[in-house]
């Protein structure tokens, strides 16, 4: 775990409200205490034994890539007024298909009706599929596939009529 990934948790942790946060791997160990105005970070380095658990702190890097992705949404955001905004309801990695060899759920310009799945979302190595819970036409796809996304992230534009 590099320094800028360390960083990035700490300031994640900072806004989930959480008090206190323990992450332990086999090469580093973090607590990160926070509830008063100053936070406490305590970092261990053991000797890196198995290589395959540096991929588990890529996901670190969620908070940063959201934000850069919604200042374009908040620009269109009046001339899209007259859509429906579908919303990540949890916060994972969005996938468009089911799996890496099957076609997507959805398209612009695709007919949708309510409980159809427009996606999955990953979230702790759970897919979850999230449906639709209105009727109408795929407008815009606002997220790339296999992006990390937050809660009540802008995931669609669907017009109703």
């Amino acid at each position: 775990m590099d320094l800028k990934e360390i960083q990035n948790l700490i300031k994640f942790v900072a806004k989930s409200g959480a008090s206190e946060v323990k992450l332990e791997m086999d090469d580093v160990k973090i607590t990160i205490k926070t509830g008063s105005e100053n936070e406490t970070t305590i970092v261990q380095q053991v000797p890196m034994q198995a290589a395959p658990m540096v991929p588990q702190a890529a996901p670190v890097a969620q908070p940063t890539a959201p934000a850069a992705e919604s200042a374009p949404a908040a620009t269109s955001a009046s001339e899209d007024s007259k859509y429906i905004t579908i919303k990540s309801p949890i916060i994972g990695t969005f996938y468009r298909k089911p799996a890496p060899d099957k076609p997507v759920f959805v398209e612009v310009g695709t007919a949708i009706k309510e409980g159809d799945v427009l996606c999955v979302i990953e979230a702790m190595k759970l897919f979850n599929e999230i449906e639709s819970e209105v009727s109408g036409k795929i407008v815009k796809v606002l997220v790339d596939d296999a992006s990390p996304v937050e809660f009540d992230q802008p995931l669609f534009l669907v017009d109703p009529s």
